[in-house]
């Protein structure tokens, strides 16, 4: 399946290598038809969004994206929770699938698109001069904050994605974005919540499906079941 956060691109890449596939055939190079499908097949694959089994336990947040974790570190002060956040950055390659996912249930009460540079994701500083977006999360009856999702352009990716709305309700494992072609995606959670990383620096995760952190107080106010695939699907309107 692909994006279809990326519809465009993806549908614009097929119809070209399609056309010259077919007018390549019409004249017999058949060379050049595999020169023009293999391209063709490995751009595609960037917009590729498969379908994945999310986690159902308690007080879980699972990755936001694909790729490697690149740090765990903690935040003195994370403006939007108002209190020091732990944050855990995940690094996606040219070759991770780019589509973001929520980490938990919870309500989206605010969106922040920054303009900026586009460094290499890998670097600490990336987070804070390139462009993102930061979607802030609440527990969807308290009001608790619970989490925040940073999309982060790098120095391929040059579009932000963002799925979602303010006052939306999402799942955990949901779609709610994508970065096209390398980048970041960090997730942070209040220290309050006090946050235990399941995870290690190095490890390769899957966006929807890998468990990142624990959040150990109280469990009802963090977060609830998580949603199957099919359930994922079909709240993020994708088929």
């Amino acid at each position: 399946m692909l994006s279809s956060y990326a519809r465009k691109e993806w549908s614009t890449i097929l119809a070209i290598g399609l056309m010259l596939s077919m007018t390549f055939a019409v004249v017999g190079w058949w060379w050049l038809v595999a020169v023009v499908a293999l391209p063709t097949i490995a751009l595609l694959l960037f917009f590729r969004d498969p379908q994945r089994r999310t986690p159902t336990e308690r007080g879980v947040m699972v990755s936001p994206a694909d790729g490697h974790i690149s740090s765990i570190h903690r935040v003195d002060h994370f403006e939007p929770f108002g209190e020091p956040a732990v944050c855990v950055r995940v690094f996606l390659s040219v070759l991770d699938v780019h589509v973001n996912r929520s980490p938990c249930h919870s309500r989206v009460v605010s969106l922040a698109y920054q303009p900026g540079e586009h460094r290499n994701a890998l670097l600490a500083e990336a987070s804070l001069v390139n462009e993102s977006n930061l979607i802030v999360l609440r527990h969807p009856t308290s009001d608790k904050p619970i989490a925040a999702v940073k999309q982060i352009a790098g120095l391929i990716a040059r579009r932000i994605v963002c799925g979602v709305k303010v006052g939306q309700i999402l799942q955990r494992g949901q779609r709610i974005g994508l970065i096209k072609f390398g980048s970041t995606t960090e997730l942070y959670v209040p220290e309050s919540l006090q946050p235990q990383v399941l995870v290690e620096k190095g490890q390769k995760v899957r966006g929807g499906e890998t468990a990142l952190i624990r959040a150990a107080q109280p469990a009802s106010e963090v977060t609830t079941y998580g949603s199957t695939p099919s359930q994922s699907a079909s709240s993020s309107g994708q088929a």
